[in-house]
């Protein structure tokens, strides 16, 4: 069990750092797209589509962390109302109907990907299907992260501490 978490958290820092370094060429090619078009009179015509393209790869994977975290849906009222063994069964039912779901999501992400591996993004030359295919990836990993959570225990958050605290 120990090293099916060290493996979990590897996976989830790895899946983190990316979604990160995403966020940032995602940022980096719009303002790059701003600065050609209103500076320089000449846009580009790649820059929007990579922004786009890197922006859903970065939700995608922001789900999988999200879904780790616990921050899926909920039933909170009914949560809060029960107690011991039915929240408990709560809890259960809501990660089996996750589950189900993101498997769902990334059967059909997968086969739209295989579906779509001939045409290309005119702008960035490449084929549409790498950016399809962050749909099975991000499902698959926010699946793989609902069992994680779900068999690992949620992780005690970090307490808070602010510089007045000391």
């Amino acid at each position: 069990m120990r090293l099916l978490r060290l493996a979990e958290r590897a996976l989830f820092k790895g899946v983190s750092a990316i979604a990160q370094i995403l966020l940032v060429a995602a940022a980096a090619a719009g303002f790059y797209q701003v600065i050609a078009r209103f500076v320089l009179q000449a846009p580009s015509d790649w820059s929007e589509v990579l922004t786009r393209a890197l922006l859903i790869w970065t939700v995608l994977l922001g789900i999988a962390l999200a879904f780790r975290h616990g921050a899926m849906i909920s039933v909170e009222v009914l949560h809060n109302l029960l107690h011991g063994r039915r929240r408990r069964l709560l809890e259960h039912l809501i990660a089996i109907i996750c589950v189900a779901f993101l498997v769902f999501l990334a059967w059909i992400g997968g086969n739209m990907t295989y579906r779509v591996r001939f045409q290309n993004v005119p702008s960035l030359n490449i084929s549409i299907s790498w950016i399809y295919l962050a749909i099975p990836v991000g499902a698959s990993l926010a699946a793989i992260a609902v069992l994680a959570r779900w068999l690992l225990g949620a992780d005690e958050p970090a307490p808070v501490r602010n510089d007045a605290q000391g």
